[in-house]
């Protein structure tokens, strides 16, 4: 898979992982569900996604995609479709081929810009809104992706993975036939980050480019010779790079350090259209500086900067950059929550914003000038907004824990909200789907701490259930009260079991103070949450049995998994671990972004070895024999962030020691199961795992 390639997939998994609800709903009693059915593998994986929306200039349509899995294919199918913001009239489907995404309207919306596979190597197409077949703008050789129109309406902006020293795509080619020809297929590396994710480093590196959007001919290389990505590789953020208005001048976004892999300090990068001068950083901050967007009247660049260097999850903070002076304004200094998306008001004189805030996504306004962030869309979980040309309408998705993201509109100041599109309501008409029911609980050092509980199908209150604790990763995450496609709370519930979602220490969307004090402790604190937070819900819903109770988690919170195998003394029936970290000296040694642990336990295993034995289960695994907990194993073979081999190192342990325990290995998939037919596996066996101790 090249890494445009996987961009896309990563991009949407990403989409996905967020799409989230629109409001806390009261709890449904058993009456309301009657005649209603528990959630299936079959419901889940038959939901449309909405994502990637798209305003067209006038205000009167959204563009936006959907994907649905093709079981068959054993892909995700995604189209692009217009739905109109009067909410008259059905959503339209523009697009059938299954391959195409990033839908892009031109400046006098008479067109499309959207990438597509359906030739091969993604490449820019364009469709007329006033009918026809759509046509095929870039046909390089090594693909196309990120279309930005020009706001004069006559160029392009994208980009390509391309060999540093290729001056033209006649070299690219050549290059990669060379290599396919080669019999050899010996990986040779001289520094480091030398594979991401999922995808060895093919020596390649994103260029930006434009392009005439008129015939698509002599893509010019803004960045020629440039040894860095932009956007950088799965690190790009809301907006991948911009135009100025008067379309001389573009702004993007690279990691220009010479060892990307323990470095956050990316910048903001400004370079001239027709290519006349050198790329210039207009950023010097140590931390990550992303997403460079023109203010319409073109005096300012807004972005966001994470002020301390090294930390990837550092707070998200909105920043202005004044074009005349060079002076830098903090917008969001005050608002201690983390800035995602943005966008200007069409005056210049505001910003629109969506922000994580105790498991939703509201949307918020904050003036140029500085000031308090106000909040707009106040409740619910929006995970993309756009905002009209005349500054009057928002456009935003919107979704709840039980209800996949759908398109709505409102008026600019929040009022007027209403529905566009219903893409999965037939379906979930005939589900059983308790909403969330959120409390707080006393946790460690008796901060108060958050927490989401679903009810099982058909409920009875006269009945006990098994509990299913899930706990999520990062460890700077959250569980939001949002839909999802993985580690979805109702297919947890749906055989009959009480889900709790606690938002431990080290959960984004409750302050920053609260995001950092997992660092250097990963066993502590949040591991008391998770316990203090169990122990609340037993007390708080006396339906729930203590005596049957399962725990379970991926990435941190597989890591949390196996900690609360080797410290809850036999609490829990059983334990599930997907790509979690085992083994936190060899895992340093494997990954690829090394600034993680580096942030994460204060240095290397060389320097600070303290830091990497404290919190490891791997140093703890003798307790694993002692209380004999059965552990569902789960890991992506092409997992390159948490290598699969913690998973081996785990079930090894496990199996020695006499555990009860299963190894489920996906040799095509990394972090996440993303295929349709793997999803299929992985959700049986998680159920029939359950099912096994908890029935």
């Amino acid at each position: 898979m090249s890494r445009t390639a996987s961009r896309i997939v990563l991009s949407c998994a990403i989409i996905l992982s967020l799409a989230g609800g629109v409001a806390a709903q009261p709890f449904a009693s058993p009456t309301a569900a009657q005649g209603k059915r528990a959630i299936t593998f079959d419901d889940l994986i038959a939901m449309q996604r909405v994502s990637e929306i798209q305003l067209s200039p006038d205000g009167k349509w959204v563009a936006y995609r959907v994907v649905t899995p093709d079981m068959d294919a054993n892909r995700n199918a995604g189209n692009i479709w217009l739905v109109a913001t009067s909410g008259q009239g059905q959503p339209m489907q523009l697009t059938r081929s299954g391959r195409d995404s990033s839908p892009r309207f031109s400046p006098d919306g008479k067109r499309l810009a959207f990438v597509s596979t359906r030739s091969g190597a993604p490449q820019i197409h364009l469709i007329s809104l006033e009918g026809g077949e759509a046509t095929q703008l870039t046909s390089l050789s090594t693909g196309a992706s990120e279309p930005t129109w020009s706001p004069d309406g006559k160029w392009l902006a994208f980009a390509s993975e391309v060999y540093p020293d290729c001056k033209d795509d006649a070299c690219n080619a050549k290059r990669d036939e060379a290599v396919e020809k080669n019999p050899s297929k010996a990986r040779m590396y001289d520094g480091l980050l030398y594979r991401h994710w999922t995808d060895w480093e093919d020596h390649k590196r994103s260029h930006l480019f434009v392009v005439s959007a008129s015939d698509g001919a002599k893509p010019r290389d803004l960045t020629p010779g440039a040894d860095y990505d932009t956007p950088p590789v799965q690190r790009g953020g809301p907006v991948s790079f911009d135009w100025s208005p008067d379309s001389k001048e573009l702004a993007f976004t690279a990691v220009a350090e010479k060892v990307e892999a323990t470095t956050t300090n990316g910048d903001v990068f400004i370079v001239p259209a027709d290519g006349s001068a050198a790329p210039k950083s207009i950023t010097s901050n140590p931390g990550f500086d992303s997403g460079g967007l023109y203010s319409p009247d073109g005096k300012y660049i807004a972005y966001r900067m994470q002020e301390r260097a090294g930390f990837e999850a550092d707070r998200w903070q909105l920043m202005l950059y004044d074009r005349a002076n060079g002076r830098h304004t903090n917008l969001t200094a005050a608002f201690d929550r983390q800035v995602e998306s943005y966008a200007w008001t069409p005056d210049s004189k505001a910003l629109y914003l969506n922000a994580e805030d105790k498991a939703f996504v509201p949307i918020f306004r904050v003036s140029a000038a500085g000031g308090a962030v106000e909040p707009v869309v106040k409740t619910g979980f929006h995970g993309e907004f756009a905002l009209s040309r005349d500054g009057k309408l928002l456009a935003y998705t919107g979704a709840s824990l039980t209800m996949p993201a759908e398109l709505f509109v409102a008026n600019a100041d929040g009022s007027g909200e209403r529905q566009l599109t219903r893409h999965n309501a037939e379906r979930l008409a005939q589900l059983d789907l308790p909403a969330a029911e959120h409390f707080w609980f006393e946790g460690a050092d008796n901060t108060q701490v958050h927490a989401m509980l679903v009810r099982p199908p058909a409920f009875d209150a006269t009945k006990k259930y098994p509990l299913v604790l899930l706990m999520h990763g990062g460890p700077q995450g959250a569980w939001g009260d949002s839909w999802g496609y993985r580690w979805n709370a109702h297919m947890f519930a749906s055989p009959g079991y009480v889900v709790l979602m606690v938002n431990r220490r080290g959960s984004t969307g409750f302050g920053q103070k609260f995001t950092d004090e997992v660092t250097n402790d990963w066993g502590n604190r949040a591991y008391q949450d998770l316990m203090k937070g169990t122990d609340a819900a037993l007390e708080k819903y006396p339906f729930i049995d203590s005596t049957r109770m399962a725990a379970a988690g991926a990435s941190y919170g597989g890591y949390m998994a196996a900690w609360v195998a080797a410290q809850s003394k036999g609490r829990f029936k059983t334990i599930i671990c997907h790509a979690g970290v085992y083994n936190l000296e060899s895992m340093y040694g494997a990954t690829e972004e090394l600034w993680f642990p580096e942030w994460e336990f204060k240095g290397t295993p060389w320097t600070n070895e303290d830091g990497y034995k404290k919190y490891s289960p791997f140093k703890r695994a003798d307790e694993f024999g002692k209380h004999k907990t059965p552990m569902l194993v789960i890991h992506g073979e092409l997992d390159f962030r948490v290598p699969y081999t913690q998973g081996l190192e785990l079930y090894t342990a496990l199996q020695r020691q006499g555990v009860p325990s299963r190894l489920v290995i996906f040799p095509d998939e990394g972090h996440w199961i993303l295929k349709p037919q793997n999803s299929k596996a992985w959700h049986a066996e998680v159920v029939a795992w359950l099912a096994q101790y908890l029935k």
